[in-house]
């Protein structure tokens, strides 16, 4: 277990063996990188662990320098163990290299079904006794670790001392369709906002829009910017500083008549899923639970009509950027996904995936939960994070417009700070 020291923390590095498929412990194994971060004045503390569980899916945990952002609140009272999630990271990768040694593209797609939260959670308990000595720990879920934190509390409550979730209370029953309805609407609305901020942007997406409705353009890493893979670059708009990171962007589209390298290279960098994967092929099994998603983002897109580019173009009006959904033809316009496109497709057929929560549980549950729900989160709709708030015993929500879906790593503390305070009565 290597130890290194940066400004103010002691870090060590964590490697753990964990089975593949939890129901057979017997079988292949993985591994899960973690890395354990402590404040140096506290290094020899007997201090209570904090294990952060990262937004995606398909995202490894932040890499810190120092005690940036939300760390350092944490650091006043916590160890914290930044875990990257299976698949990810340090963590034994699930990539189209590592996928390619499966001789079937079904044998790609049981794989690949074993790294949803369900999996995830099973993964920290058999690692929890190891890093704790057996002792319960808390749990920061961010996002989609938000949707793993609520699966800890339905699995194995009695492992949690405290949980603190930011943004990712997931709908209880909610299909991929249901949060579909909702966000397609809040995007919409981030639209509207993005261009009454800038009402430039609407005229040079516009020019964009024209431009890949002739012919879709060649990005530098060999894939394709089509008119609708365009529309994608809206997926920061949830942010607190998508919208404007949209307009440089804009600003930067064309060279002439022509569309800029500049701007090709920096739509190719905010589109590729090249380091993380499992986002794009495990997204809408996030909320899968007895039923198959089937695409379900490119199906609710045709009951909002104010999407379609084509229609915008033929008629002069704006066109509207999409969120974080996940359409099927990424599969083949991403040089790091075509070779996992036909497993892609049978994870969005799959039927069989199990129930990821356990509403009578959640209701009985004594573990002391506090959840920041973002008034205008264009990613986790508030309407089912309320409806799952209630349903959890004990827990205390903060509703609050103040911060977008990144508060957490944006406050510096502040909303993590105020959980804190709501889960030991203090506010």
């Amino acid at each position: 277990m290597p130890s290194y020291r940066q400004p103010g923390v002691v870090l060590t590095d964590h490697v753990f063996a964990v089975p593949l498929d939890h129901a057979r412990p017997d079988g292949e194994q993985i591994e899960i990188f973690a890395r354990e971060v402590v404040a140096r004045a506290s290094e020899s503390a007997d201090l209570p662990w904090l294990v952060f569980l990262q937004g995606g899916p398909g995202f490894g945990a932040p890499r810190p320098i120092g005690r940036e952002s939300w760390l350092d609140r944490a650091l006043r009272d916590y160890r914290v163990l930044l875990l990257d999630q299976r698949g990810t990271g340090r963590s034994t990768p699930a990539t189209r290299q590592t996928l390619a040694r499966l001789a079937t593209v079904g044998a790609q797609a049981d794989y690949l079904a074993h790294f949803r939260a369900d999996s995830i959670v099973a993964d920290a308990e058999l690692i929890r006794p190891q890093v704790t000595g057996g002792a319960a720990w808390s749990v920061l879920g961010q996002s989609f670790g938000g949707f793993c934190a609520v699966r800890y509390l339905s699995a194995a409550p009695g492992a949690l001392r405290e949980v603190f979730i930011t943004g990712g209370l997931p709908g209880l029953q909610a299909s991929a369709e249901d949060v579909y309805r909702l966000t397609y609407r809040i995007v919409a609305a981030k639209n509207r906002a993005h261009y009454g901020r800038y009402p430039q942007d609407v005229a040079t997406a516009l020019r964009v829009a024209r431009v890949l409705a002739d012919a879709p353009a060649r990005l530098p890493g060999g894939g394709t910017l089509t008119l609708e893979r365009f529309q994608a670059l809206g997926h920061g708009l949830g942010s607190s500083t998508g919208s404007h990171q949209l307009h440089y962007l804009l600003e930067d589209a064309f060279a002439g008549a022509e569309l800029a390298d500049e701007f090709l290279y920096r739509a190719e960098d905010s589109l590729r899923y090249g380091s993380a994967p499992l986002y794009a092929l495990l997204h809408e099994a996030c909320y899968a639970q007895g039923a198959a998603t089937r695409w379900a983002a490119q199906r609710v897109r045709s009951e909002f009509t104010e999407f379609d580019a084509l229609a915008a173009v033929a008629s002069a009006g704006p066109v509207l950027f999409t969120g974080e959904m996940v359409y099927p033809w990424v599969l083949e316009h991403d040089p790091a996904l075509r070779p996992l496109a036909a497993a892609g497709e049978l994870l969005a057929e799959r039927a069989d995936w199990p129930a990821l929560y356990d509403a009578g549980q959640l209701a009985r549950t004594d573990v002391p939960v506090a959840a920041a729900v973002y008034a205008e989160d264009m990613y986790v709709p508030r309407e089912l994070s309320l409806q799952t708030a209630a349903a959890i015993g004990g827990l205390r929500v903060w509703l609050t417009n103040e911060y977008e879906h990144d508060g957490l790593r944006v406050s510096n503390g502040a909303v993590l700070d105020r959980l804190i305070a709501m889960s030991r009565g203090d506010i």
